[in-house]
């Protein structure tokens, strides 16, 4: 639907001093202008969404590549492009895809990007999880609770 609309609605940005950032601010904002306008341009939202959004991530790398040039002048070579690998289900969006390629055009940096084949949702990657497990006979009862960073 982004694809069919206009950045043209301003959504608030989280910012952080250092690498974290969160996008529970912009996702509250965009529930609230939908109920408070059910009648909006959906498609205007959604590229609004995904444009801030990118900008947030595209920002963070930034940050991330001056802390790696900041702090490692001394391993990586000047001409030596850092290395960025954009994947999971996100890196299959076409506008995230050309701004980061519009920013490996900036910096001196190489861009990896998976077949869009291999750009699963991770709720997909942790149903296949589950699912060899229960193949193999591991199984809980009701009484399993979430763990958020568990090793699979």
């Amino acid at each position: 639907m982004a694809k069919q609309g206009i950045a043209c609605i301003e959504l608030p940005k989280t910012h952080f001093d250092n690498l974290d950032f969160s996008f529970s601010g912009i996702k509250t904002a965009v529930i609230n202008l939908n109920h408070k306008d059910p009648n909006m341009n959906k498609a205007d939202l959604c590229a609004s969404f995904q444009k801030t959004v990118t900008e947030i991530l595209v920002e963070n790398v930034k940050k991330a590549i001056a802390n790696v040039v900041g702090t490692n002048d001394t391993v990586r070579l000047q001409d030596e492009p850092i290395n960025l690998v954009l994947a999971g289900g996100v890196s299959a969006n076409s506008y995230i895809r050309n701004e980061f390629s519009k920013l490996e055009k900036e910096e001196n940096i190489k861009i990896y990007y998976p077949e869009l084949k291999l750009c699963t949702d991770n709720a997909a990657m942790i149903a296949s999880a589950g699912y060899y497990n229960y193949l193999e006979g591991n199984i809980s009862d009701f009484t399993l609770n979430a763990v958020p960073n568990l090793k699979l």
